[in-house]
C-alpha cells in the first residue's frame, strides 16, 4: 500500500513539475537572429521592441509580430518615358532593411514588414521612375554610364529621404537592365552594324596602306642598289681605262715594254706541257714567235 501511495505521489510531482515548466515558458520569448519582436497586449501596441535573443520575463498574454531585419532587395520593372515621348523598361532593384528601432510604429501606422513595402517603397519608387525619366532627352541616352549613374543616385536619394520616417532604411537603387523600344532597338543595331562596316573598310585601307608603304620601301632599296652597282661599275670601267691608258703611254713612251710582254708571253707558253717548239726572230724588236715547228716541217717536205 504504502509503494503505491509513493508512486501516486512522483507522478504528481512530475506532473506538477510539467505544468510549472508549462506555465514558466510563457513568461520566456526567443527572438530570432536578425530580427525584432513587437508585442501586442489587447490591441495595444507595447511601445518598445524587442531584438534577438531570450527575454525573462515577459507578459504571457502578449501577442507577438516579428519583424525581420536583415537587409533585402526588393525587386521592380517600370516603363520610364524619357523627353522624347518614348517608353523605356527599366528594372530596377533596391536595397533595404527595416529600421528595428521603429518597428511598433510600423506595426501600428502599416502592419507588418509586407505591408510597409507594399504601402510605402513601391508607389514611390514608381513615382521616382517616371520623374528622373523625364530629365532624360532621348531613350537611347539611358545606356550612357553617366546618366545611369545620376538615375541611380536621385532614386536613392529620393527613396531615403521618403522611406525613413516610415521605418525603411535604403541603402541603394541599382539599374538591373534597359529595354528600349523596339525600333530604337534596330535603329542602334544598324548603327553598330555602319559603324563596324566603317571600321573593317578602314582596316582595309590601312592594310593597303601598309602595303603600298611597303612597295615603295623595297622600290627605293632597289633604286639604292641600282645607283650603288652604277657607281661601283664606274668605278671598275674608270679603273680599266686608266690602266688602258697608262699601257698606251707606257707602249708609246718606252718601245721595250712590247720586247717586255713578248718575253712574259713566251715564259707563260714555255710553261704550258701541251706547248712546242715556236722559231722566233731574235734580230727583231719585237721577238715574238714565227712559227709552230710542225709547220715548218710541213713545208720543208
Amino acid at each position: 500500500m504504502a509503494g503505491v501511495n509513493a508512486q501516486k505521489s512522483l507522478v504528481t510531482i512530475a506532473v506538477g513539475v510539467l505544468l510549472l515548466v508549462i506555465v514558466g515558458m510563457q513568461f520566456v520569448k526567443t527572438i530570432p537572429e536578425g530580427q525584432v519582436g513587437v508585442a501586442t497586449l489587447f490591441g495595444n501596441v507595447q511601445p518598445d521592441g524587442y531584438g534577438q535573443g531570450l527575454h525573462i520575463p515577459v507578459n504571457p498574454l502578449y501577442r507577438w509580430t516579428i519583424f525581420d531585419a536583415r537587409q533585402k532587395t526588393h525587386l521592380e520593372s517600370a516603363n520610364v518615358p524619357s523627353q522624347d515621348q518614348l517608353q523605356t523598361r527599366l528594372d530596377v532593384s533596391v536595397q533595404y532593411r527595416i529600421d528595428s528601432t521603429m518597428a511598433p510604429d510600423i506595426l501600428e501606422q502599416t502592419g507588418n514588414p509586407a505591408a510597409t513595402v507594399r504601402v510605402h517603397l513601391i508607389p514611390k519608387l514608381r513615382s521616382l521612375l517616371r520623374e528622373q525619366g523625364k530629365t532624360v532627352k532621348r531613350a537611347e541616352d539611358l545606356f550612357i554610364a553617366s546618366t545611369q549613374e545620376t538615375l541611380q543616385s536621385a532614386l536613392t536619394d529620393g527613396l531615403r529621404d521618403y522611406l525613413a520616417p516610415h521605418g525603411i532604411i535604403v541603402s541603394a537603387v541599382l539599374i538591373r537592365d534597359i529595354t528600349l523600344p523596339p525600333f530604337i532597338v534596330a535603329a542602334i543595331e544598324q548603327k553598330k552594324e555602319r559603324e563596324q562596316a566603317v571600321e573593317r573598310e578602314r582596316a582595309e585601307l590601312e592594310r593597303v596602306r601598309t602595303e603600298l608603304q611597303q612597295e615603295v620601301a623595297r622600290a627605293k632599296a632597289g633604286h639604292d642598289a641600282a645607283v650603288e652597282e652604277a657607281a661601283r661599275k664606274r668605278i671598275l670601267a674608270d679603273a680599266t681605262a686608266y690602266e688602258i691608258t697608262q699601257i698606251n703611254n707606257a707602249i708609246a713612251n718606252n718601245p721595250a715594254y712590247i720586247q717586255l710582254q713578248s718575253l712574259e708571253a713566251l715564259k707563260a707558253i714555255s710553261k704550258d706541257p701541251a706547248s712546242k717548239l715556236y722559231f722566233i726572230d731574235g734580230s727583231s724588236p719585237t721577238p715574238l714567235p714565227l712559227m709552230h715547228l710542225g709547220d715548218l716541217q710541213g713545208l720543208q717536205r
